[in-house]
Order: structure tokens, then sequence, then C-alpha cells
């Protein structure tokens, strides 16, 4: 072992203040959404009646919650500012009796450096308000003002002395997403506390105050934008252990998003995929594939057995029976749901799985009844997160000559010879340079590893299997095509060239129809709404009235068309994660979305005519997320099958 070196002494130092609190706030506040959900739930700590929140620019230039709850006196004023400084724990055992919302004082230190925060604040009884102002986590000035009761909090230039951070920030639509969730959970949670939501001078929400037993369910009407009356099944149930209370809408108002989820913990909203999983079981076939259910539950827990601080923003939620708790839930929304007179005699976990959905436990056993729900209960393990190892695929470089539709999504396919005459179908960009088989690859071209395909084959036919892949020899093997993938590619590549172009083939509709979108779904629309146009769609977005659609593109079947934006725009929203460009996200949302669905029939010059398409593509061997559309297996190999050494 060797001697210390005395010279090497001062190495390990203490953090100073102001590089400590960036350090937090990086924690805390990964978003203007964050330090939102922050300024709220100290909003509704003080026991505010009405809490008001102003926007601006998505919360990059201004983030403003005011209260008129207890205030603070200005020594508190001052001190709510310092690292770790909370009104709610004093000592080590108050951490297992916790019903607040906030209490580790991290979020005031944190927000204030990395902006430039002023926070006026006034108690019941005293003369005169106090006015702080904070620059970068820097003390700048206490004085007197006047205000009324309560408290404001101004947050200006988030990230402005993190040029890093602000520079990762999403485009506007995707961060005000962000913000409208997080004022949607507080507000749901707290039917009886006034809120109003405010963004770049435009009144986004503004929610009365509502009690009485049916305040929840008022509340959460609000915020789904109207039409649940008479479609929410009520929810309740109380053991020694827990409880859960609160609301699911019937089916038939199921979405394709999961945007209308809301699960709370001790009044807290948290996210458990685990816990959505035992809801989705619950329902059982009753719930359409591919759909989320609405709902809002509320589980209460002794804070004993709950841990809500695994995650530095407390969106995530352990508790010390995570077996138990699936089991509970489940069986109690199974149960109202029977009681209501939606439930179903067999068992729910027969229905298909969505690809979207997390794989159901094999450990599963059938919930007790609910008078067992007093004793220990099994459950399933928790459901694992996906990941998602999606790869960016090339930007187009042609575009394919036939135009395949699909039975699902844009358009029905029409009925095709069985031969390999063809007629083609006009392109959707007419390009007189581009043939039936790109020239560019020969009559006899190779797609790589030895897999040859002859083109000039006119009568090559292709056998469906389990209506999901097509199969034909090739002169190495056989060739495997996954039909979905393949037609994903050619979707997406050709809704790139017609943006890329502009030159769109839209149809009139004969009674232009209205679409009433959510805020946050607004903003979504306003992002890329040129590009929507240049795919076709034909329509208006006035402020504060709904979206007027006039047209749709060509390939739309006509009676999907309310249908056809809705399920764009989800798509487009689970695709924000994956960093790609506004107008590839809105291509591989138009491919997911028509692409034909695993068990569509195709005929024979269907299918050749998909595959003919398909190589046509610039990237024929990837669909849009990177996984593969075909595979060979060679001769060899399938010898090797049948006679092995």
């Amino acid at each position: 072992m060797r001697t210390p070196d005395a010279s090497t002494d001062g190495l390990i130092q203490a953090l100073p203040d102001t590089l400590a609190s960036k350090i937090a706030a990086g924690e805390v506040v990964q978003r203007p959404a964050n330090a939102l959900k922050e300024l709220i739930e100290n909003a509704l700590d003080a026991g505010g009646s009405s809490v008001e929140v102003v926007l601006k620019k998505a919360g990059s230039e201004l983030i403003q919650v005011t209260d008129d709850g207890c205030g603070m006196g200005p020594g508190d004023a001052v001190a709510s500012f310092g690292r770790h400084a909370t009104s709610k724990l004093r000592r080590f055992e108050d951490l297992e009796h916790l019903r607040t919302l906030g209490f580790r004082g991290e979020a005031l230190a944190s927000i204030a450096s990395v902006a430039q925060v002023e926070l006026t604040t006034r108690r019941q009884g005293d003369e005169e308000a106090v006015r702080v102002r904070v620059n970068g986590g820097d003390l700048e000035d206490v004085a007197p003002a006047a205000a009324p009761n309560g408290t404001c909090i101004a947050v200006r230039n988030l990230f402005f002395n993190v040029p890093a951070r602000r520079a990762f920030l999403k485009s506007p639509a995707t961060e005000f997403k962000h913000l409208v969730e997080a004022f949607q959970a507080l507000a749901l949670s707290h039917p009886t506390v006034g809120f109003t939501l405010v963004h770049d001078d435009t009144e986004v929400w503004r929610l009365p105050a509502t009690d009485g037993p049916d305040a929840l369910a008022v509340r959460l009407d609000a915020l789904a934008g109207g039409g649940l009356e008479g479609k929410l099944v009520p929810v309740e149930e109380a053991t020694s252990y827990l409880s859960m209370h609160g609301l699911v809408a019937s089916p038939e108002r199921s979405r394709r998003s999961r945007g209308e989820q809301y699960l709370f913990v001790n009044g807290r909203f948290v996210k458990s995929r685990a816990l959505d999983h035992a809801v989705v079981s619950a329902f059982g076939a009753l719930l359409p594939e591919r759909q989320h259910a609405l709902y809002a539950l509320f589980l209460d827990v002794d804070p004993r057995h709950v841990d809500v601080n695994v995650h530095p923003t407390k969106t995530e939620v352990k508790f010390d029976d995570d077996r138990g708790v699936y089991s509970f839930v489940k069986a109690v929304v199974k149960r109202c749901l029977a009681e209501s007179g939606l439930g179903l005699s067999f068992d729910p976990l027969a229905r298909p799985v969505g690809p979207s959905d997390p794989p159901p436990s094999p450990s599963f056993e059938p919930p007790p009844a609910s008078s067992d729900l007093e004793g220990p209960i099994p459950s399933a393990a928790t459901v694992p997160a996906r990941g998602d190892g999606s790869s960016r695929p090339a930007m187009p470089a042609s575009v394919p000559t036939f135009r395949l539709e699909a039975g699902s999504g844009l358009g029905a396919m029409p009925p095709l010879p069985d031969r390999g005459d063809l007629e083609p179908v006009p392109p959707t960009i007419p390009d007189p340079t581009v043939g039936p088989i790109p020239a560019r690859l020969g009559p006899a071209f190779d797609v790589g590893d030895d897999l040859e395909l002859d083109a000039s084959d006119a009568d090559r036919t292709f056998w469906q299997l389990h209506g999901r892949y097509l199969l034909s020899p090739v002169r190495s093997g056989l060739l495997v095509v996954d039909q979905r993938a393949a037609h994903e590619r050619i979707l997406y590549e050709r809704a790139l060239a017609t943006m890329a172009s502009g030159m769109s083939i839209s149809q009139q509709l004969l009674f232009p129809f209205t679409v009433d979108l959510s805020p946050t779904d607004r903003a979504l629309l306003s992002e890329i709404l040129g590009d929507l146009q240049a795919l076709g769609f034909q329509m208006e977005a006035p402020d504060g009235q709904p979206v007027l659609v006039r047209g749709v593109p060509a390939d739309v079947t006509l009676g999907d068309e309310r249908a056809v934006l809705d399920d764009l725009l989800a798509q487009f929203r689970r695709n924000h994660g994956l960093r790609l460009s506004a107008r590839e996200n809105l291509a591989r949302s138009m491919a997911a979305r028509s692409a034909i669905r695993p068990g569509h029939p195709l005929g024979p010059a269907e299918a050749k005519l998909l595959v003919d398409q398909l190589f046509g593509c610039d990237d024929p061997f990837s669909d849009p997320a990177g996984r593969p559309t075909m595979t060979r297996w060679s001769t060899d190999e399938i010898d090797r099958r049948f006679r092995p050494r």
C-alpha cells in the first residue's frame, strides 16, 4: 500500500452551493412541466381554494402560479429558497406519515438556480406582502409589496444559465403537452379547488371548484372534453391494508392513447405500468383491441407501506407488496364493472393483448371474491417496461410505382387479377422515369446475402402464411416477407416523398366535419399542420373553435375520415421520444396507422404487387422502426433441418 502523498491533499472538496443546486435542478426540474408540478403542489399544500396558472412559450419564457392559500411571512419567504428547506418534516419518523405533496425542500432552490424567480406572498392579517427576487440561485432583493393574501410565484427564462439543458427541450407543442398533463393530474385530484390555465394569453381551461359526491365526475368530464355523462362506473373498496375509490369509463369511451389514465396514491399522481395492466386485465374482452380505458383511480395506502421517493420527480411508486396491490386493483375494478352490468363470465385474460400492452404475468391467479379482499391477496409480478431499440431509416430516393391500399387504414385493397399482367395503379406523385420494376435493380436483381429474386418471372407466386408472412422460392432458398412491415416501409417512403414534393392528391368531402381537440392535440396539430396539408388533409384550425376538415388524402377510406386524424395524432405522440424530425414522425405515424394488420388476407397478385413495391423502396430491408421486413432461409439451412449431422 502506497503512503499518501501530502501534495495530493485537497483533491476532494465540497461542491459550491450554486453548483450543487444546479445538479439538484437536473434531478427535480428536467423540463418546464416539472417546475409547474412543484409549484402547483406547493399551492395546494398551502390550502388554496383556487389556483391560476399562466404560461408563455410553453413554459420556457414564463411559468406563473398564483394561489389564495395561507401565504408566508418575510422570513419564511426567504428561507423557502434554501437547500432542503421544508415545512413538512421535523424528524425521521415523519417520513412514515407523510400526506402532503411536497416534502423534500428541493423544489424552489432547484428552480431558482436555473431561472429568474419572483415570489410575492402575504399571510392573512399581515399589513403588507413581501417580494423576493432570486436570479440563478443568487438572492437579489427582498422588499415589501402590495398583494392579496396568498402566494404568486413567477419563474422566467427557465434554464437561461444552463444553455445545454435548454437546447434539449423538445418542441413547444411537446413541452406544452407535458405541462397540460401535469396541470390535468393535479386539477383532477383536487376537484374542490378551482383551477385556471392560460397559455400565451389564451384561456385553455377554467375549472370551477365543485363539491359533493359528483365532484370527481364533473371534473373528469370537464378535463375529458365532455360526453362522459352516464358512461362512468364508480369504483370503491376498502380493506384494513388499502382502499380505492374513483371512476372508470365504459369501454365505448376508450381511446387509442393512454393520455386519459389517472392513478393516484395517497393523493399523488403516479405512473405504474403494472397497475395500468391490472385495470386492462379487469376489462378483459370488454375493451377493444389496441384501445385504452379512461379511468381516475385513487389508492389510499398506509404511508409506511409505500415509497413515492424512488424517483426524483416522485411520479413512480413502489409498494412493499406489489403483488397484493396488483390483484387488489384488478379484482375491485372487475367486480365494479360486473355490478354495473358490464362484466363477463369468462376469464378476461383470454383477450389477445395488443402489441403496445405489457404481457400478463404467468403467475396470475383468479382474483378472490370481494368478500375475501380483507386478507392477503396473491398477485402477478410487476410488469417490466419495454425498451425501444429502433433506428432511424434513410430518407427515400424514389417513390414506389404501384399504390397498395390497406383495408384497415388508407382505403380498401382493390381486387386484383391473379395473373402477373397487372395494370399499374397511377402513382400518387407522377414520375415517368420509374417503371413497375425499378430499372436500377436490373431484370434479376440481388437483394443481398446471395438472395436473388427473378424480376422477369411474371408468374412468380407468393404464398401467405397465417395472414402475416409471404413465402416464395428464390435461387438460394426461401424468401419470407413480413407483409405488415413491408407495407409500413412502402407507406413511410411514399408519405415522405409526398410531403417533400407537395404534390398530394386530396378528396373533397361532400359533408365537411368538425373535430374537437384537446389543448395538447391542438398544439400538436398547429406544429404539423403544414405537413398534414402536404399529405392531402384540407383543414382549418381557427383559434378557440373546432377544427374544420374539408378534405382528406385520396387513400383514406370514405367513412374513416374522422378516425384517421385522431389515430394519426395519437401515433405521433407515441413516437415523440424517438428523436425524429416532425416530418419523419408524421410519415412513420401515417404508415403505422395505415398498414395492413396481421391476418389480412392477400391474393397471389396482391402479394406480388406488395413485394414489387417493397423492392422499389430506397431501403427495402427494414420497416421505419428498423425491424427487418424479410429474411432468407438458404437451401443448405433447410437441408440441415431434415438431415442433421
